[in-house]
């Protein structure tokens, strides 16, 4: 097997983990569990299809679609709401640093007592499907990753405030 890009062998790596017996969740799945979610809603899992055959115009609808299904879900209390803000700037408060989890991933990430890596958030944009020209910049990446994980965090049920989302 030929590997194009750092990001198809991240991929195989990815999958070969998750297909190794006793694997219990995905990263996301770990976001939302220490979070007191009970079970994923909407769980990521690894994708075959690698994310640069998707266009711009795909991951708009599919951001359009989901943020639907948010409000959605809100007006018809059709799942529980958990608490997240509340959780999280609990989590902040007992924390000695002062953390932004409002706008950075890692601080997210860190607040929740996991892998906030370079390598842990690349691995977590694999699993998200996260466009290839993003993976390439680390910045770009992280933006995208903190916006889709706050995204199915509230699809997922929690309280994430639409400004974050919009």
């Amino acid at each position: 097997m030929v590997y194009r890009t750092d990001h198809d062998i991240l991929r195989v790596i990815l999958e070969a983990t998750h297909s190794r017996k006793g694997y219990a969740m995905s990263l996301f799945g770990k976001i939302l569990s220490k979070l007191g979610f009970d079970k994923p809603k909407v769980e990521a899992t690894p994708k075959k299809k690698p994310a640069a055959q998707r266009s711009h115009a795909d991951y708009a609808a599919d951001r359009a679609e989901r943020l639907k299904r948010i409000r959605a879900t809100r007006a018809s209390k059709e799942i529980p709401l958990v608490d997240v803000v509340e959780k999280l700037e609990k989590m902040a408060a007992e924390k000695p640093m002062k953390l932004n989890w409002k706008v950075s991933i890692a601080d997210l990430l860190f607040l929740l007592d996991l892998d906030n890596s370079y390598e842990a958030r690349k691995e977590l944009a694999i699993e998200l499907e996260c466009p290839a020209e993003k993976m390439g910049d680390s910045a770009q990446m992280n933006t995208w990753l903190h916006t889709t994980v706050l995204e199915k965090i509230a699809e997922n049920g929690g309280n994430i405030p639409m400004e974050l989302l919009d």
